[in-house]
C-alpha cells in the first residue's frame, strides 16, 4: 500500500488490512496454528514437518507465544498510575519473558515473581529485599523512585546477580521516545 502512497490512516489502508489489522489477520493466526497444530477453525493441520525429526504438523510445538498491542497513552493516565497494566508486559519482556507477570501495581507496595520484582513504594523496601533474597531465579528488580540517592541505596542492598532498574514515578519518562521535547 505504501507504494501507492496510501497513508496508514487513510480509508484505503483500513479497508486493505481490516479492523483487526494485517498482523492479527494473517501472521498471528499462522503462528498460533503452528504452535497448536490446529487451524483457526479448530481443525488439525494436515501434513508433516520435515526437519531433523519428521512429525505431523497437527502435533504443534511445545512452545508458546503472546501478542501485544502497542498503544499510545495520555500523559494524564500515566501520571495518575492508570496505565500500569499497559506497561506491565514491557517490564516482563525486559526481565527475560519468563514466568508470571506483575499485571497491576501491588497493594503491598512491592511484588516478586519468578524473573523480576517491582518495588513501587520505597517505604516497603525491607520486605521486598527479603523476598528478592529468597527468590532463586530473579534477575531484575524494578525500583520506582525519582530520588537518585534512594535508588542507589536500594540497589546496593540487592543480592548479587539481581540487576536494579530504575523506574521514574511518572513512568511516562521511562517509555517516552527521545524526540527533542
Amino acid at each position: 500500500m505504501s507504494r501507492k502512497l496510501c497513508a496508514k490512516g487513510a480509508a484505503a489502508w483500513r479497508s486493505r488490512v481490516g479492523a483487526s489489522g494485517h498482523l492479527r489477520l494473517h501472521h498471528q493466526a499462522r503462528v498460533q496454528a503452528a504452535i497448536t497444530g490446529k487451524t483457526p477453525d479448530g481443525e488439525p493441520i494436515k501434513g508433516d514437518y520435515k526437519f531433523t525429526d519428521e512429525f505431523p504438523m497437527a502435533d504443534g510445538f511445545e512452545e508458546n507465544a503472546e501478542f501485544f498491542t502497542l498503544t499510545y497513552e495520555t500523559p494524564v493516565s500515566i501520571t495518575h498510575n492508570r496505565a500500569f497494566a499497559r506497561i506491565a508486559p514491557l517490564l516482563w519482556l525486559r526481565a527475560g519473558s519468563r514466568g508470571p507477570r506483575i499485571e497491576k501495581l501491588p497493594a503491598a507496595g512491592w511484588a516478586v515473581v519468578q524473573a523480576y520484582g517491582l518495588l513501587a513504594e520505597v517505604d516497603t523496601a525491607t520486605p521486598f529485599i527479603k523476598a528478592v533474597s529468597n527468590a532463586k531465579d530473579m534477575r531484575v528488580a524494578f525500583i520506582v523512585t525519582d530520588d537518585d540517592r534512594r535508588f542507589q541505596a536500594l540497589a546496593r542492598r540487592l543480592p548479587d546477580g539481581v540487576e536494579p532498574v530504575r523506574l521514574y514515578e511518572s513512568y511516562l519518562t521511562n517509555f517516552s521516545f527521545a524526540n527533542g521535547e
